[in-house]
């Protein structure tokens, strides 16, 4: 994903150029309709011209859309000359000519003074998808899912993980790129839209993406750390460090030696790690100066990171999944990789009855596609009015879940060469012990338990991965692919994160003065400021606490609210009726009945039984203890706990407050006009007719004859015209 303000460019030009050939192809077409009905023509006429008055005007603001409309059926009132006549037909083509020049110069004066207003958008379908694709696919797809699966059933984890994309996933997916399209702003903008008393639903969506985005750059400054030493030889995770004792002596760091080189240049060298969250010791200077540059990236990336050619959206997207190609042929060649693969793969069906493998198959699915970040809604708000929504939520969905699995074979490969090599060392040592007849307390060799090692996030990527490379040849090189991996996939979502906040501030015009860089440049600077608390030795825990509940709750909640203001303020008759204009198909029963029904429910379950999860087991944090070189489990102070309830309500309460503002005339979000849409050009390509519900649609989903949708609470939009004021 890359900077939609350079990505984008406006249309409005080509459009004007080709106004007037537009214009004389419409006059032949009515000139060869005419000559086939030519004695009904003047009735057939003023049918259309009822048509034109009693669309809805929902959304169609343009002036200049409106003339067209209207001048058209003013035209095909009048009587025409005789059919066929040639001069009539070149006269009126003439005119149309000669005229096209006034109107370019009023359009441009109507564009000058709407300057602001003007939508931009993709240059092309292929960027949109690569930064779709690489805002959706980030980490979590990398370091979470791999683990998700060999911890809960292996191949059957893949069960409740499909399920749950296409119960909640793709249907949500679908929802947000529809929306987006259909109203074409950003998440404040298209949810005060919908009802001026959701307008809660946006800025809950910029605080929480806010936030993410805080700490989410942590990560990509730690992948900054290990990429630049990547080039040291040898590695400087591969051996412990030497200590100078006072008696002038080198000795190897004890607490390396009681834990492993790459965890102590993790927690120690890296981190800085403190033995408490309540002791943050000295300030981590390295933390510092790579916060500071990761986040310069972001800012160079998302004002200029594009001039024409979109090299960092191409560079970003496809640039892991080269590196995932090359580990994966370097994988499978390793001995061990298939131990790995198979363990990652070999089904265990009893665990299908444990609900927390469910719980957990529908979190990865929700943030692992991005899901109510506002970043979709601001991207598909880019894209022309007739694109294929449907056949994007599709593609980007299936090409995330495929990455997940596709890394997952990546990741277990050499997971498994690692444990193998261990494996292989433990039972030489043990064979030796024997031949010596030393019996006692001979290691316990077992490659499953080896195998089922590996860690989740942070401590598979920057501890059992690097441990995995160092025992490569050429160990330097794959290291440098592997966190410039690491970097490409974050730098991408952090894209995705940052333009869900930048689109919803600028089209809530809080600063109409200030130029889009300079507002992107005042979210870094004060993100980059914030971060500082992440450069000292309790900043790995503080990172923890965010990630733990800054991430989680809100977005399940923001998507919940999404769901249930499309199905029952909206009205999923009507947001059909739009995914159908724009598409030129009407969503199938199916999507329908998981808005209404199905994901809202699946939502409210995963929320219970999570809060259910946090009540009886509670929450903790590993702890670094330098004397043992390991972690412990330890409790969050009471200071966390009040800090991640003022993360989670400070996200969720712009909810219920802009509401209830809003009842009592304070508006928080002013209103702005629909944004223009080709709402009838949409439906004269399509040959839409309305829609007569079914009989299962009338019994399941309320829809009356008349266009009316039960179940649905009243629209603070424009009115809707009934089927048989239409007709």
């Amino acid at each position: 994903m890359a900077n939609t303000a350079q990505l984008l460019r406006r249309q409005s030009s080509r459009d004007i150029v080709l106004k007037s050939q537009k214009s004389i192809d419409q006059l032949e077409l009515r000139e060869l309709r005419g000559r086939l009905v030519p004695k009904e023509h003047g009735v057939s006429h003023h049918h259309h011209t009822s048509l034109h008055l009693h669309q809805p005007l929902y959304g169609a603001t343009n002036q200049g859309f409106m003339s067209d409309a209207f001048d058209e059926s003013s035209e095909l009132e009048q009587d025409p000359p005789p059919f066929g006549s040639e001069a009539s037909t070149s006269k009126a083509k003439a005119e149309l000519v000669a005229n096209a020049a006034a109107a370019d110069q009023q359009q441009d004066i109507v564009e000058g003074e709407k300057e602001g207003e003007e939508r931009e958008s993709w240059d092309s379908k292929i960027m949109f998808l690569l930064a779709t694709i690489g805002y959706a696919v980030g980490l979590g797809n990398v370091w979470r899912f791999p683990y998700l699966a060999q911890k809960n059933g292996g191949g059957a984890f893949l069960v409740p993980y499909f399920i749950m994309l296409c119960i909640q996933g793709i249907p949500i997916f679908y929802l947000e790129l529809a929306i987006g399209q259909r109203l074409r702003k950003g998440a404040i903008g298209v949810w005060s839209q919908v009802s001026p008393y959701l307008g809660g639903i946006g800025i809950s969506s910029a605080v929480v993406s806010y936030i993410v985005a805080l700490y989410y750059n942590t990560i990509i400054a730690w992948c900054l750390i290990y990429l630049l030493h990547s080039f040291e030889s040898p590695l400087p995770w591969a051996d412990c460090p030497t200590r100078l004792y006072s008696n002038y002596t080198y000795d190897h760091e004890p607490e390396c030696v009681a834990s492993s080189p790459t965890q102590f240049y993790w927690y120690r060298t890296t981190l800085q790690c403190s033995e408490s969250v309540d002791l943050p010791e000295n300030f981590n200077y390295h933390m510092a100066i790579a916060l500071i540059v990761s986040w310069f990236l972001v800012y160079i990336c998302m004002v200029q990171g594009i001039t024409s050619s979109g090299k960092i959206v191409y560079m970003t997207a496809i640039f892991p999944y080269v590196v995932l190609i090359i580990f994966f042929f370097r994988g499978i060649t390793l001995k061990g990789a298939a131990d790995g693969v198979a363990h990652l793969f070999t089904p265990r069906w009893e665990t299908l009855l444990d609900p927390v493998v469910w719980l957990e198959a529908g979190t990865q699915i929700f943030f692992s596609l991005g899901l109510a970040f506002g970043g979709l809604i601001a991207f598909s708000s880019y894209n022309p009015a007739n694109n294929n929504c449907y056949r994007d939520a599709i593609l980007v969905s299936l090409t995330n879940c495929g990455t997940s699995m596709f890394a997952g074979v990546v990741v277990f490969s050499v997971i498994g060469f690692k444990a193998t090599a261990t494996f292989d060392r433990c039972t030489e040592e043990r064979n030796g012990l024997i031949s010596q007849n030393k019996t006692g307390n001979l290691p316990v060799c077992d490659l499953q338990t080896e195998l089922a090692n590996s860690a989740s996030g942070t401590g598979l990527a920057f501890i059992i991965f690097t441990e995995a490379i160092n025992q490569f040849p050429g160990a330097q090189l794959w290291a440098v692919l592997f966190f410039l991996m690491l970097f490409t996939l974050g730098i991408d979502s952090q894209f995705g994160t940052l333009e869900g906040v930048v689109t919803s501030l600028v089209d809530m015009k809080l600063f109409p003065n200030l130029p889009k860089e300079y507002i992107v440049g005042a979210l870094c600077f004060s993100c980059c400021l914030i971060s500082m608390c992440f450069a000292n030795g309790a900043g790995s825990y503080i990172f923890q606490l965010m990630d733990s509940f800054a991430g989680n709750f809100p977005l399940l909640i923001i998507a919940l609210f999404e769901c249930l203001s499309i199905s029952y303020i909206y009205g999923v008759r009507r947001f059909s009726d739009d995914i159908e204009m724009m598409t030129g198909s009407r969503p199938n029963f199916y999507w329908m009945f998981c808005w209404k029904y199905l994901s809202p429910c699946a939502m409210v379950t995963i929320l219970l039984a999570s809060f259910y999860q946090l009540l009886t087991e509670g929450s903790s944090y590993p702890a670094w203890i330098a004397a043992k070189g390991s972690t412990e489990s330890m409790e969050w102070p009471h200071w966390c706990i009040v800090i991640a309830f003022f993360l989670i309500l400070s996200s969720i309460l712009w909810i219920p407050i802009v509401a209830i503002l809003r009842l009592c005339g304070i508006k928080v979000v002013e209103d702005s006009d629909p944004a223009w849409f080709p709402e009838a050009e949409l439906k004269e390509v399509h040959g839409i007719v309305p829609h007569e519900p079914t009989e299962l649609e009338r019994s399941i989903f309320c829809f009356n004859m008349d266009g009316t949708e039960g179940m649905c609470c009243p629209k603070y939009g424009l009115p809707e015209k009934s089927l048989e004021e239409e007709e």
